[in-house]
């Protein structure tokens, strides 16, 4: 599969999809979306749930900020030095 963004990419991705490029379960990424973490629509007569390509990359760039403030926050050894 194409990594979301790519030219050749599809605009909108299934949640079977997202997992695939994300390496977690649809059951996940549905959490996800109903949380409000990752921004999706509710598309066809069934409502089957659909996230752009844009959003996901959105949300990864998120994902590497939140990552990013957490070992600031807590840097490695941090807690060992705090033992001594």
């Amino acid at each position: 599969m194409a990594r979301a963004g790519d030219d050749n990419s599809p605009r909108f991705l299934a949640l079977a999809d997202v997992a695939e490029v994300l390496s977690i379960s649809s059951a996940q990424v549905y959490a996800l979306v109903r949380r409000g973490e990752l921004r999706a629509i509710k598309i066809g007569g069934r409502g089957q749930w659909r996230v752009e390509s844009s959003e996901l990359e959105r949300f990864i760039e998120q994902m590497y900020a939140d990552t990013q403030s957490f070992i600031h926050a807590h840097p490695y050894g941090a807690d060992e030095e705090d033992a001594r």
